[in-house]
């Protein structure tokens, strides 16, 4: 499944739901230089692969906004046909070939490769002539990430639309993750697109109205 969003403007953004878990995978390139990065590669590692191609695209960075397994499982062929650098926050780097999760919830692990970029924090991450700064948004997981720019900001599983990523698992924290949302991604103008880890797009805006978890926030996620 492939769908695009603002046309007509000097960024592509091609969406693949990817996985069994139908998670999202961003391809994100400069139309006037065709720099570009792929974030959360999850799965499906051959249509990323062939979407970059028919794109037109040079990949400098594979970028994971946390190391869930289905948000990473397609990284090593990725990163392998593209040369591109990866990135992760330095709090989920030594967690992203653990394989924990993807054993528990009934699948094989993918192995990943070691990291050329350790994030912390805002970065400033160039991709042609478009600039991303790396947000720390911890609270899914120790290093949650998402990615602001060009009025846009990837989200990862910190905040879809209408919840929040889910907390129980290994390293989530509910108090972190509505922190993370509340100063960093609810600091952002109420017009900027929202592309979420799973399902659709949506606005800072609609969440900041909408969104229960941060209207008449629970005490804790049920």
């Amino acid at each position: 499944m492939r769908k695009r969003f603002l046309e007509g403007t000097p960024m592509i953004i091609e969406r693949l739901v990817v996985g069994p878990i139908e998670a999202n995978c961003y391809i994100v390139g400069d139309e006037k230089t065709k720099q570009g990065m792929v974030i959360d590669p999850g799965d499906d590692a051959e249509d990323i692969i062939q979407a970059i191609g028919r794109l037109g695209l040079k990949i400098s960075f594979v970028v994971l906004t946390h190391g869930h397994f289905d948000h990473v499982s397609a990284t090593a062929a990725v990163r392998k046909a593209t040369g591109a650098k990866l990135a992760v926050h330095q709090a989920d780097a030594a967690s992203l070939n653990d394989g924990m999760l993807a054993r528990l919830a009934g699948f094989i692990h993918q192995p990943v490769p070691h990291p050329d970029i350790l994030l912390k924090g805002w970065e400033e991450l160039s991709v042609g002539e478009l600039r991303f700064t790396v947000l720390s948004v911890p609270g899914h997981t120790p290093g949650g990430i998402a990615l602001y720019g060009q009025d846009a900001v990837f989200t990862g599983d910190t905040l879809f639309e209408g919840s929040i990523g889910r907390t129980d698992l290994p390293g989530g924290d509910y108090d972190v993750i509505i922190e993370s949302i509340n100063t960093r991604l609810l600091a952002l103008d109420n017009e900027i697109k929202v592309y979420p880890g799973h399902g659709d797009p949506t606005t800072i805006g609609f969440e900041r109205d909408h969104n229960p978890f941060l209207v008449n926030p629970p005490r804790k996620q049920c």
